[in-house]
């Protein structure tokens, strides 16, 4: 990059280990994360910098960094003006998108937002979840709540938390009674880095490398030998939207066969195959997938 320096933000937190363990199936190794706020990273045209992902709109927006991850929820509340280079659909614990909640307590008679009308709501999300209340016309207190909100759920008529499986509301006898926002992570950058041609060329690659990375989460690779009079009956089995690679082997009577099918394919598939004639079924990992 001609001894331009890309700062790239991650974050830390909830989303640290997995954003980590991404950046590492991507081919971008990060050393040093679990003891410094600025890590290691094997590419030296890259400095990177961890923060909250509450923070990090606004460190971009403003150009203390070019680029960063962090959620769309905080985008919105934050108000930053950034660039969207594109979505990453990971999370802490799965790969649907994370909700904001609007929650009572299982005893609670609230059984619909309307009825919170003049009480107070207590969140870590205040902007949107105000925005939230004047959309619905619903004169609602918006308190903001540092962390722990599932606590205050019976202090307050109603809380705004983030959940993904809901499991721990469930574990709190809270009940869900409205989506206030659904959050992916997404990958942004300043304006003024994505007009710097070799900084956009830097951050578009890294967001490719991380989305295959993504994409091969959920795929595998199967390898086959098959014999030439079994071959059309195999390729029928294969997904047909897949294309595969069909190269010849030095025995003419076979042929060897090649695709990318879905994981959760492969348990239903891989029998039926070998009853159609194939033989030598291999299935490894994928470290990414580019489309």
């Amino acid at each position: 990059m001609a001894n331009e320096i890309l700062k790239l933000g991650i974050p830390v937190g909830s989303l640290q280990k997995p954003t980590i363990e991404l950046f590492n199936r991507a081919g971008l190794t990060i050393f040093d994360s679990d003891r410094n706020y600025q890590p290691r990273i094997d590419d030296s045209e890259i400095a990177l910098t961890m923060l909250r992902a509450q923070e990090m709109s606004r460190y971009v927006a403003d150009g203390v960094l070019d680029a960063g991850i962090t959620g769309y929820d905080w985008i919105m509340e934050n108000g930053c003006d950034v660039i969207e280079v594109g979505e990453l659909v990971y999370s802490k614990a799965t790969a649907e998108p994370a909700r904001w909640v609007l929650v009572v307590p299982n005893e609670s008679a609230v059984k619909k937002p309307e009825q919170l009308d003049g009480g107070i709501v207590a969140t870590e999300l205040v902007n949107v979840t105000t925005k939230y209340f004047k959309k619905k016309n619903i004169r609602a207190k918006v308190e903001f709540s540092w962390g722990a909100t599932e606590v205050k759920a019976r202090l307050v008529d109603a809380i705004v938390e983030l959940t993904e499986t809901g499991s721990s509301l469930r574990a709190n006898n809270l009940r869900i009674i409205d989506t206030v926002i659904n959050s992916t992570t997404r990958f942004i950058a300043n304006k003024k880095s994505w007009q710097n041609k070799l900084k956009r060329q830097k951050i578009e690659n890294i967001f490719i490398l991380l989305k295959a990375a993504i994409d091969a989460r959920t795929r595998v690779g199967l390898k086959m030998n098959v014999r030439q009079s079994d071959l059309q009956r195999v390729l029928k089995l294969l997904p047909a939207e897949k294309s595969p690679t069909i190269s010849n082997l030095a025995d003419s009577k076979y042929a060897a066969v090649e695709v990318i099918i879905e994981s959760e394919v492969e348990r239903r598939l891989v029998p039926a195959l070998k009853r159609a004639g194939a033989s030598g079924i291999i299935t490894y990992p994928l470290n990414k997938v580019i489309h």
